[in-house]
């Protein structure tokens, strides 16, 4: 189990919460009481990046928002499959010994298709689906994922994953519609404390390796979305965001027409730090 005393309680005041999934401890935190909402984060993400939406659902919603194994305050095995579809599978028995029903979705990044599966898998336990920033299909015949999946999956991409956090140190500001106002120092360590050491970024490497080897999972789930068409209400996108292109936006607004696009021109990839207000609102509005 990670520990936590580094986490700067102003910032993230919520307990932390252990769940044994599999041997290995997922923490979560779970706030608030009404219908559930259950965030799913991408990489290089975990639950401090919904804090600010936490606290402005908790006082309607039940807000329940894990740290994907190897991710975050969650334990970090070595050994562990990491892949899009076990982390579905541990994100499905993560729901069942909660006993989650009649649940909302809120995702994002590679949580988004970890999320929709258990909406595809289950639709009578999902109500509600907002998304932002993210995909269902497969990207390897994308030139723009392409070329950087295949230096990832390389020696050289595993040492800058592995000895340089690439992800958070480099990726991440990248990232951002406007770093310097969001991506502030305190904001940013909590990042780089999540995963401080080589042996810790086992989870984050995968997921770069999965640009190449996830795509028929994500191919499978994407000919099911008819099963996603009355629940998907909401789809947030940060304009500015360089790393899931805007033409996404579109694959997505062409398949669900009757969904709520809000186009965020200011903020890049994370818009849950660059336009919570916003995101607060709008899910208040449609969830309830």
């Amino acid at each position: 189990m990670s520990t936590s005393d580094w986490v700067n309680r102003e910032l993230f005041p919520f307990p932390s919460r252990y769940l044994d999934i599999d041997g290995h401890q997922m923490h979560y935190v779970d706030e608030g009481t009404g219908p559930v909402i259950l965030f799913s984060h991408g990489t290089p993400e975990w639950s401090f990046g919904w804090r600010d939406l936490i606290r402005g659902l908790s006082t309607q919603f039940r807000c329940i928002a894990p740290d994907l194994l190897g991710m975050g305050l969650s334990d970090k095995p070595a050994d562990a499959d990491y892949s899009c579809k076990a982390h579905a599978a541990r994100m499905a028995r993560f729901i069942e010994k909660l006993g989650l029903t009649d649940i909302s979705l809120v995702a994002n990044d590679f949580g988004l298709a970890i999320a929709l599966s258990q909406a595809i898998a289950r639709p009578e336990n999902v109500r509600h689906i907002c998304i932002f920033n993210g995909w269902m299909w497969r990207l390897d015949t994308d030139p723009h994922y392409a070329r950087l999946a295949r230096m990832m999956d390389s020696w050289f991409g595993k040492v800058l994953y592995k000895n340089f956090n690439f992800p958070v140190n480099v990726v991440m500001p990248a990232a951002f519609g406007n770093r310097k106002k969001y991506l502030t120092p305190e904001v940013h360590r909590h990042y780089k404390m999540a995963w401080p050491d080589a042996a810790s970024r086992t989870a984050t490497y995968a997921f770069s390796g999965e640009l190449l080897r996830a795509n028929d999972w994500w191919d499978g789930l994407w000919k099911q979305r008819h099963l996603l068409k009355d629940k998907l209400k909401l789809i947030f996108w940060g304009m500015k965001d360089s790393f899931v292109p805007t033409y996404e936006l579109e694959k997505w607004a062409q398949a669900f027409p009757e969904a709520t696009v809000l186009r965020c021109p200011e903020a890049g990839h994370f818009v849950q730090e660059e336009a919570p207000e916003l995101m607060v609102e709008e899910i208040k509005r449609v969830f309830v």
